[in-house]
């Protein structure tokens, strides 16, 4: 572990998120369309962005995490359409089921917002009118090839056999209406000088490439904000023929949920205390929107731009992109019925490389499941609460030789603590992160093999068993640390069951370093196996 750890903080760090040295952290995930009820692509990202922000408050940083759902646009209108509902009736019923699902994953957002709050609405039209002003939005015209699915206008030569959509692969329509357009074209040198210099980093790094490329092929164009021709929207001021444009108007909530208002020169407090955003997670689809209109927006409007952007990759079945659009959609509450909400947020974040595509299978999920939950980590803390019982009457003991403890050497080597953490979430390498974990779990299972308590027992070495004892207590009171911004539920049963008093997630997170912190005396209950065997 120690040479994998020397060589990402030599070679592969670069860029880390700033905020995991400061005392403030403000991350966001896409907001999603509510067309449809949420699948585990939108899982994917709100769970990520919920580490963290556990991460992050564990570290004492004032976190601001927000997510939410994009309501307005075409797609969202013949959805309501379909059902017979008005648009925004259609979206009031489909809000629920991403806060009841994100409810039970136990994502722990600060803000939900949804595109229809009447703050959001006003503080869209007041930019609206600001760039207006200043000479960044223009009247002009459009025609081409729109794909209502998409919300996007695409050329001829990018459709697929003739007349269907390159990303969702449906018929496009042919639109021709007076719009009103935003100079993305003048921020484009700026931009890509600030991408060059390292001041808006963009990951993974083959994902700034892409867009580098894109600003310098030259061909990119001013962006249409408005539309004519449906009027489910923020309507344009002054002009209510116009609705803004459902992208323009969807990645201003960024701004906007964190109160943000660009005719107020005495901004809320949580607007100053959290801008620019440290971490922006989306999916690789929507780069473009992301890294080239969304930042050309925010320096038009004189403002910073976010940290981080980090495009994730898609998960796939059968090496088709999970999506409504395709018919490809995996409810994600199934799979917590069967399995359980920690272990979800487990296998999606250490089976598959965020910024990479990631081919789903649930037999995966369940070898995943019963190795390294059930076999390792449940398996770890139910021999050792058994032993605990059955040689001290389930009463910690104090560790009486400190001196050959190795494992208590190891977890205080750096490769191990809070920095190695701190390291890999500040790059979103969330599976190298729980490698790391596991590695620690691992030890401490051969610990126990090595160090056989039960011979112990009966050749009658109670000074090394009782140190035996204690190192196993301590050393799953720091993983249950550890784990917790992944697996919440389960570090706090961890966490009562060793007998430590409180909430593992009030605990500074710099203890995950510190040996010696769980009490001698402390009660280590015996319980039911916390992740049970999956049989097949």
């Amino acid at each position: 572990m120690y040479i994998i750890y020397a060589f990402l903080h030599r070679y592969c760090l670069g860029y880390t998120i700033k905020s995991m040295a400061k005392d403030a952290f403000y991350v966001t995930t896409p907001i999603y369309y509510v067309n449809d009820v949420p699948h585990i692509g939108h899982a994917y990202s709100t769970v990520a962005a919920d580490v963290l922000a556990r991460f992050n408050r564990c570290l004492g940083n004032n976190t601001f995490f927000l997510t939410g759902t994009d309501e307005h646009g075409q797609k969202v209108a013949r959805a309501a359409a379909a059902k017979e509902l008005t648009p925004k009736q259609h979206t009031d019923q489909m809000v629920k089921p991403f806060k009841d699902l994100w409810k039970r994953l136990n994502i722990s957002y600060d803000r939900f917002i949804r595109t229809t709050d009447k703050d959001h609405e006003e503080m869209v039209q007041a930019i609206f009118n600001k760039l207006k002003e200043q000479g960044d939005i223009y009247a002009g015209h459009y025609e081409g090839w729109y794909c209502v699915h998409e919300e996007t206008f695409y050329p001829e030569s990018q459709l697929e056999d003739g007349n269907k959509c390159p990303e969702c692969k449906r018929e496009v329509e042919w639109v021709k209406e007076e719009n009103y357009y935003f100079k993305v074209k003048k921020y484009l040198p700026g931009l890509l000088k600030l991408i060059k210099a390292g001041d808006f980093n963009i990951l993974p790094q083959t994902r700034q490439n892409e867009v580098v490329s894109l600003i310098e092929s030259g061909s990119l164009e001013d962006v249409s904000i408005s539309r004519t021709g449906i009027k489910w929207g923020v309507p344009v001021p002054g002009d209510p023929e116009h609705v803004i444009y459902v992208w323009f108007d969807a990645l201003l909530n960024y701004l906007s949920g964190i109160g943000y208002h660009p005719n107020n020169n005495k901004q809320k407090p949580t607007f100053n205390g959290y801008w620019p955003a440290d971490v922006q997670i989306i999916g690789k689809d929507i780069l473009k929107f992301h890294c080239i209109i969304w930042p050309a927006m925010l320096l038009a409007l004189g403002l910073e731009l976010p940290e981080m952007i980090f495009a994730h990759g898609f998960l796939t079945l059968g090496q088709e992109k999970i999506s409504k659009s395709k018919g490809m959609v995996i409810n994600p509450n199934d799979l917590i019925d069967k399995y359980g909400a920690d272990a979800y947020r487990y296998f999606f974040l250490s089976e598959f490389t965020f910024g990479l595509d990631g081919e789903y299978t649930e037999e995966t999920m369940i070898k995943k499941i019963n190795s390294d939950l059930a076999n390792d980590l449940g398996n770890l803390v139910h021999r050792t609460a058994n032993m605990m019982q059955k040689y001290f009457d389930g009463v910690v003991p104090a560790e009486i030789k400190n001196g050959d403890n190795w494992f208590a050497m190891h977890i205080k080597h750096p490769e191990n603590n809070a920095e190695a953490m701190k390291a890999t979430l500040g790059q979103l390498w969330f599976r190298l992160a729980l490698e790391s974990i596991w590695g620690n779990v691992r030890i401490l299972n051969k610990y126990i093999e090595d160090s056989a308590p039960w011979a112990l027992k009966k050749e009658g070495r109670e000074e090394e068993l009782a140190t035996v004892m204690y190192t196993l207590a301590e050393g799953i009171r720091i993983i249950s640390q550890l784990i917790y911004p992944f697996m919440p539920e389960t570090a706090q049963k961890i966490w009562e069951q060793i007998g430590m008093p409180g909430n593992v997630a009030d605990e500074p997170f710099d203890n995950v370093a510190k040996w010696g912190l769980l009490k001698p005396d402390s009660t280590f209950k015996v319980s039911e196996p916390l992740f049970p065997r999956i049989e097949v």
